[in-house]
């Protein structure tokens, strides 16, 4: 039997995720090595530019009739989250392709995908003569795996950015189970949250008062008493989802020396994604009196608290919706806008004022981000390129 001919898309696809762009201390050189490529080979100029030394963020730029419009930008970001092997039924870089054309790597949904989309598509129109309106800029960033501090974070507050004069971007969303597509407008705030309890110390036999593990007890019950009161709501309401609701996880307890010492001190370490229509005073003011409730002079220290940001508008007002919603109607395709569970580089794009979707074209498809044996099919992957065909030719041409 002849064995068909692999899509050319394909073959780039798989390429990038054989680049093992993976953390802990990401090499981002073969990622450079290949977007050059990638540039060269739609005949389009290239710009990289660094926050920070050895994070290179790579932008392909095409031009659109009018460059003086605000331009569309296409984010993704080049790295991966960290795998275990011997959980996987496949090399997690070798990119092979099964019998079904579901190929296996780590990136194929987060998010190399995208980015090979967003440059296939392009490739399209230019193949067939198309101009936008609005120049298009294709963004690959570092780090957005670990919180895009030293990436898209810092480059919006960049001179350089700032010229790229963006009016809109469409940045990463994820796949889903049914026959929907999944739209992102906003997403929560992350906030990390140390709570540090001192107390007194002393020897394992005694019944101290002020103890360091008393105070930690209240701080723990008041913080996950509020997550059975969010996971409740969750439950309880089928129209929630998990991004309308707050989340609170204990995620690292620290402190003691040894089984017989009372420890001096010990923290508590909270994972917490507030919820878009959270005040955040007032929820601090909360955290503040569970605090002043467990016992004296316990001190809160944040690893992150992201402030409030605004949901991109999906109504009349926004002509990039518009636009949007318009080309996948006539796509016939049922889009379902949620909350992001997670956490994007989308969010410093709202952060500083630009609309942002984020949005995967990945439908009947397990979420396998982040997982074992993450997947993505050939024939959803190639769809996707077809469907930023016509997304890009609708937002690409907004009028002024």
């Amino acid at each position: 039997m002849t064995q068909r001919k692999e899509d050319p898309a394909v073959t780039n696809f798989r390429e990038y995720l054989r680049i093992p762009s993976v953390h802990p201390d990401v090499n981002y050189d073969d990622c450079v090595t290949f977007l050059k490529k990638q540039s060269d080979s739609l005949g389009l100029p290239y710009k990289i530019y660094y926050a920070v030394p050895k994070k290179p963020i790579f932008v392909i730029t095409w031009a659109g009739k009018d460059p003086s419009l605000p331009a569309v930008l296409l984010n993704s970001h080049m790295d991966v989250v960290p795998v275990f092997p011997e959980s996987w039924t496949h090399p997690p870089f070798a990119a092979e392709k099964d019998e079904n054309g579901n190929i296996f790597a780590r990136g194929s949904q987060d998010m190399k995908c995208v980015g090979i989309q967003y440059i296939e598509a392009v490739r399209r129109l230019k193949l067939k003569n198309v101009q936008l309106l609005r120049t298009l800029h294709l963004v690959f960033n570092p780090d957005e795996e670990i919180g895009g501090v030293d990436g898209m974070s810092k480059f919006v507050h960049m001179k350089e950015f700032r010229d790229l004069n963006v009016g809109f971007a469409l940045d990463e969303g994820m796949a889903s189970k049914a026959d929907h597509f999944i739209l992102f407008p906003g997403e929560r705030s992350i906030w990390q949250i140390h709570v540090h309890c001192p107390g007194n110390p002393g020897h394992g036999s005694l019944l101290l008062s002020n103890t360091a593990g008393e105070k930690l007890r209240v701080v723990i019950d008041k913080f996950m008493d509020f997550r059975q009161n969010q996971k409740a709501r969750l439950e309880n309401d089928p129209n929630l989802t998990i991004g309308d609701v707050t989340t609170v996880n204990l995620t690292v307890i620290k402190g003691g020396v040894q089984t017989n010492v009372i420890p001096q001190e010990m923290v508590a370490c909270f994972d917490v994604r507030l919820a878009c229509d959270v005040d955040h005073d007032e929820f601090e003011k909360m955290v503040n009196g569970w605090c002043k409730e467990a016992g004296s002079d316990i001190k809160i220290e944040f690893e992150q608290k992201n402030p409030k940001i605004e949901v991109t508008k999906l109504d009349e007002t926004n002509p990039w919706w518009i636009a949007f919603k318009k080309e996948c109607d006539n796509m016939s395709f049922n889009l379902v806008h949620v909350t992001c569970p997670g956490a994007t580089d989308a969010r410093w794009l709202r952060q500083v004022g630009i609309p942002a979707f984020g949005f995967s074209p990945m439908n009947n498809t397990p979420v396998l981000l982040h997982d074992h044996d993450e997947y993505l099919n050939e024939s959803v992957f190639l769809r996707g390129i077809d469907i930023y065909y016509n997304l890009l030719s609708a937002v690409g041409n907004v009028a002024p």
